[in-house]
């Protein structure tokens, strides 16, 4: 495919695009993978995502081995690699830790937080001494909605690729929302559960009745109950998280034997086929209007006609790009979920009457389409931002991470996610 023929697709004569990449198991046919964990009710059978999904007729068991949102995030991360190697343009805001009391956070940018450019961390942050938010940037980006996205567009195209909801900013939850256009995950069909065992012979030989291990006054252990943490009552506390079984046993502070045990909840699954689909929407890219170019002077007539179709085009190469440099990355998901494809790695193009079109696209095609997107997006009026713009974090920012790090490292942290 070329940039001529995306931009007649996007524009009007086709309805997307799509991939079906068939997987295996790195392993082979039969071999277990485990998907990823969710916190579930203590009934639930299974701690994995698991549906019935109808498949020629019959209801088929299913397992998600990887989200939506996972793989967006994977899209994103291969973009940003991309930039970093000066292989491809893509507009990043970052904000920058390096010469800060937590400089191990290095950068982090737009392509990287939760939220895209509406992310507190963003939020959080100062451009040339003023609140992101409150800089012309941030104020551009925060008047920005789907029906003038020449903001969006000129410092987060990304955004508008894999969605958004500005909830953090000056408008709450009425702050504007971009649809992702483009959606990708992998699912195991017609799966099995298995289950997982684990066990632990500890070779130093610790007992059980060798405890009990107490909450030490500095943060540690002791088994010296005049080292230890006293209650209201004045009684030393047992230490009670951090391993198995009860309150003061040598493995709560992890010494000792565990028991053999079998796992039956995430104990991993086999199934008959795993598939890997993304599907990039065409209708809602030609939902984004763009009645101004990057600067926030007018479009009007054909010069707006002009300039919002090259932009729809530069975010499906953008699409594309993002999705072959990630699945050149290739499918290591997670710890023992190791899958290869079984064949080439292509695409459909789907048009209006229901033909579908195959290609296939290369690292390099991939990235000569984006490059001609943003080219000729930029000769329409509607330009990327080529530099990468840095944020210092506010003292209050570095202060919240640097707390967070030490309550960590001490053991003492409460994540809000589990």
């Amino acid at each position: 495919m070329d940039f001529a023929e995306l931009a007649r697709a996007v524009e009007g004569s086709a309805v997307g695009l799509r991939s079906r990449i068939a997987l295996e198991p790195l392993g082979g046919p039969g071999d277990k993978v485990f998907p990823p964990t969710y916190g579930v009710d203590s009934r639930a059978e299974h701690n994995y995502a698991f549906e019935k999904r109808r498949i020629d007729g019959e209801d088929v068991p299913c397992v998600l081995l990887d989200s939506v949102a996972s793989q967006a995030n994977r899209r994103e991360l291969a973009l940003l690699q991309a930039v970093r190697d000066k292989e491809a343009s893509v507009p990043l805001v970052t904000v920058d830790f390096r010469d800060t009391a937590v400089p191990e956070l290095d950068r982090i940018s737009s392509l990287e937080a939760p939220h895209r450019i509406f992310d507190a961390l963003l939020r959080d942050s100062t451009l040339d001494g003023v609140l992101f938010r409150l800089s012309d940037v941030g104020r551009a980006i925060t008047d920005a909605t789907h029906r003038n996205a020449a903001a969006i567009f000129r410092w987060s195209p990304t955004t508008l690729l894999f969605g958004g909801w500005d909830s953090t900013g000056p408008k709450g939850g009425k702050g504007a929302k971009y649809e992702r256009a483009i959606t990708a995950e992998i699912t195991a069909i017609n799966s099995e559960f298995g289950v997982k065992t684990s066990s632990r012979i500890d070779p130093a030989g610790i007992e059980l009745k060798a405890g009990p291990v107490y909450e030490a006054i500095d943060g540690s252990w002791t088994l010296n109950e005049t080292e230890a943490v006293k209650d209201a009552k004045g009684k030393p506390v047992a230490v009670s998280s951090g391993g198995e079984g009860a309150a003061g046993r040598p493995s709560q502070v992890n010494h000792g034997n565990i028991v053999p045990s079998i796992d039956s909840k995430a104990g991993g699954i086999t199934a008959d086929r795993f598939e890997a689909i993304t599907v990039l929407s065409f209708p809602a890219l030609r939902r984004l209007r763009f009645p101004t170019d990057s600067e926030g002077r007018p479009l009007e007539g054909d010069r707006r006609a002009k300039a919002e179709a090259t932009a729809h085009t530069a975010i499906a190469a953008l699409g594309l790009a993002s999705t072959v440099l990630a699945l050149e990355d290739g499918f290591d998901l997670r710890s023992r979920c190791v899958l290869a494809p079984k064949g080439p790695i292509d695409f459909e193009l789907l048009s209006r009457d229901g033909e579908a079109t195959e290609f296939v696209l290369s690292r390099g095609d991939a990235l000569e389409l984006l490059t001609a997107g943003v080219e000729t997006a930029r000769a329409a009026g509607l330009a990327w931002q080529d530099e990468e713009i840095l944020l210092r974090p506010t003292d209050r920012l570095i202060e919240l991470v640097r707390r967070s790090h030490e309550l960590a490292a001490t053991g003492k942290g409460d994540s809000e996610v589990d």
